[in-house]
């Protein structure tokens, strides 16, 4: 069982069986036990051609429409195996389609996991086709899978995020004004950016969810997304999640060479299309591409010292979210599918987590 997405209308979906075809040698089937759902994985469509998601996990051309595979992180299992050095009941963390199963052709197999070395996964960075063996992640817990499917690979953006501008000593700036601030990365981010000393990190979002933005304690200002006007005229840096560009217009015309730099993360409110009037003062806004600082901080301070260091962060930071965040799950088809449209048409309460399953009902 399978959701295709149409890449050309990201809301017509439908839902897909297939026979599952005998492995080849090499190969291995992974059931997809569960996974996260969130504005990201609306990110990865809306980026889908931009940055090459769509080519991870290929879809088909049926009746003149290019059907599409959203990526998802979620658990697996290794129900059948003809590579030698993958067995069969393994539990792995890793990168799937909206799915019931994944065929893969593990290479690069150590005792941490594998990666999918399929043609097709090349086409975007190696983090995407590694699957970790749950008995060795240094971060996985059992009873924390809900949390680490639905925030382990938003809160590695938010590391990023605000390892990068820590990385620029915030281009001289002392506030960090975050879009989307009820977003599961915003927080992330602002939970960290907020810990470092001298830094006040502002957070715009939608006048329905103030007051649980507010109620975080991460962000000491909230302001609406028709406030702007209200940020103090300081050196400032601008990270937008939202990815509406009235808003972009409006902080960079509001703060002008203020604004020292302006980060776009994401695209929770990818439909919105306006710009505003003229051109964009300040600096032109350039896209955090997570993996890119990722290989820096690797080369930096090596593997083992990148993977300490959001492991630390990891643990101070999901401890914390049980104040505020509740989980739900969805089981089957029209469960999982009714979810993706709640996200996609952004209808999902800020403080609720989605965990699907395409396997039951």
């Amino acid at each position: 069982m399978q959701l295709d997405v149409d890449r050309s209308d990201l809301h017509h979906v439908r839902a897909v069986t297939r026979p599952s075809a005998p492995l080849l040698p090499g190969q291995a089937r992974l059931k997809v036990d569960a996974f996260g759902m969130s504005a990201n994985n609306i990110t990865y469509a809306v980026y889908g051609d931009l940055m090459r998601y769509w080519d991870c996990f290929p879809g088909v051309e049926e009746d003149g429409v290019s059907w599409g595979r959203v990526p998802v992180w979620g658990f697996g299992e290794v129900v059948e195996s003809a590579t030698p050095g993958v067995t069969e009941g393994t539990r792995v963390y890793g990168y799937f389609p909206l799915a019931d199963e994944l065929v893969v052709t593990p290479g690069r197999i150590d005792d941490q996991g594998f990666s999918d070395i399929e043609p097709h996964r090349e086409a975007i960075p190696s983090v995407y086709a590694r699957y970790a063996v749950t008995t060795a992640d240094h971060v996985y817990s059992p009873e924390r899978e809900d949390q680490h499917m639905l925030l382990w690979p938003l809160f590695v953006t938010s590391f990023v995020v605000d390892d990068f501008l820590g990385d620029h000593d915030l281009y001289g700036a002392r506030t960090a004004v975050v879009s989307s601030a009820s977003s599961k990365t915003a927080i992330g981010a602002a939970f960290l950016l907020a810990d470092r000393a001298g830094v006040d990190v502002v957070g715009l979002t939608s006048a329905g969810n103030v007051e649980f933005v507010r109620s975080l304690g991460c962000y000491p200002t909230v302001l609406t997304y028709d406030a702007v006007t209200d940020l103090i005229d300081t050196p400032t840096v601008y990270v937008d999640v939202a990815g509406r560009k009235d808003v972009t217009h409006a902080v960079h015309t509001h703060l002008g060479n203020g604004l020292r730099y302006s980060m776009v993360v994401g695209d929770t409110h990818w439909d919105n299309g306006a710009s505003g009037e003229g051109g964009l003062p300040g600096p032109s806004p350039e896209f955090l591409f997570a993996p890119v600082q990722i290989a820096k901080r690797r080369s930096d301070w090596g593997r083992e010292g990148f993977e300490e260091a959001v492991a630390a962060a990891w643990g101070r930071f999901v401890p914390w979210t049980d104040g505020w965040l509740t989980i739900r799950h969805a089981a089957g088809p029209e469960a999982v599918e009714a979810v993706y449209r709640d996200v996609l048409d952004g209808r999902v309460d800020p403080a609720v987590g989605d965990i699907c399953t395409l396997a039951g009902s």
